[in-house]
């Protein structure tokens, strides 16, 4: 499935045969690892390029799609996969394809516990919240975390991770359903969105939350602050919701609080030791059963349109996936 146009998803994509793409990455000059394809996960970031919204703009048209899971065909030597493993990848761009290339520090062994549709799941969103939680959270052991947005990718992820470093965790949702979805990740409480949800926020947390993880942005980014113990921190994932918020930081210097960046994405494309250190903490949250991508909807390759409509509707819970291959 290729843009071919930046008309937004309804029209953007067209399915199309083209060649099979090289073993050398976009990311990775030389040798990548050569997969094919069985999922594709679908991101907020592929509907921004659908309106040529993003920061990451190739020339048109071009096959979008970050992260797969599938089986590796060719890997370079000294890879910690080989030809026949079941893997998930990073790659980028590509993704929404029958083939697709990874860097090798990108690729990872998919357990045995995890269906490709789950391991297309689970690098941009698992290593976001790592990334976002534990390294520029700083979350503790023990600590509260508020997580915005919680039934969507990122927040389901979150929850997990969270639960992986030992903290407490409260999902913030806006209906029923996704509160189930949040419940299913995990959330050992949850609170809906509505007038007084910061106020409920700070009576559960006991005066306030450690640390709110925000992928939404938005109008709560105010009430987000107010909801933060002393010390607490408030990471900055993305803006979903679709407006930027602005802080007066008279507010951080009263509460002793922080507001802070997460943009994995643009810092971890040249740390390929880093994205090895996040992978392996990952894989043992997997083993240790913390850690299992939830899967909302699922569409056929050339369904990919609907499954960008899903997410731009707000409509999506879990991980939207296309199913490239049978498993």
């Amino acid at each position: 499935m290729q843009i071919v146009r930046e008309s937004g998803p309804g029209s953007a994509l067209e399915l199309v045969e083209v060649p099979e793409p090289e073993p050398s990455s976009a990311l990775t000059p030389g040798e990548g690892v050569v997969i094919d394809v069985h999922a594709a996960g679908v991101s907020f970031p592929e509907v921004l390029q659908s309106r040529g919204q993003y920061q990451l703009r190739p020339p048109l048209p071009f096959i979008p799609g970050s992260e797969v899971a599938g089986v590796v065909r060719r890997a370079p030597a000294g890879a910690r996969v080989e030809a026949g493993d079941r893997v998930a990848g990073f790659c980028g761009l590509g993704g929404f394809a029958e083939t697709a290339v990874a860097p090798e520090f990108f690729t990872f062994p998919l357990a045995a516990r995890l269906d490709f549709a789950e391991g297309a799941g689970l690098i941009l969103n698992y290593h976001t919240a790592y990334f976002s939680l534990a390294m520029r959270g700083r979350l503790k052991r023990g600590e509260t975390v508020l997580v915005h947005g919680a039934a969507g990718g990122v927040g389901t992820a979150a929850l997990q991770v969270a639960a992986g470093l030992g903290a407490h965790t409260i999902a913030l949702v806006s209906d029923e359903a996704k509160a189930q979805v949040a419940q299913q990740a995990g959330a050992e409480q949850v609170v809906m969105l509505g007038e007084g949800w910061k106020d409920e926020v700070k009576t559960r947390s006991k005066g306030g939350v450690d640390v709110v993880l925000d992928p939404v942005g938005g109008d709560r980014f105010t009430d987000s602050l107010r909801a933060l113990r002393e010390g607490g921190r408030l990471i900055v994932v993305g803006f979903t919701g679709g407006s930027i918020p602005e802080v007066r930081v008279n507010r951080l210097l009263l509460g002793n609080t922080e507001v802070v960046g997460a943009g994995w994405g643009a810092y971890v494309m040249s740390k390929p030791a880093l994205n090895r250190e996040v992978g392996a903490a990952i894989e043992r949250m997997v083993d240790d059963g913390v850690v299992r991508p939830i899967v909302g909807e699922r569409f056929a390759l050339e369904r990919a349109g609907d499954a960008l409509r899903a997410i731009d509707e707000r409509r999506a819970t879990g991980k939207v996936v296309l199913d490239v291959r049978e498993d």
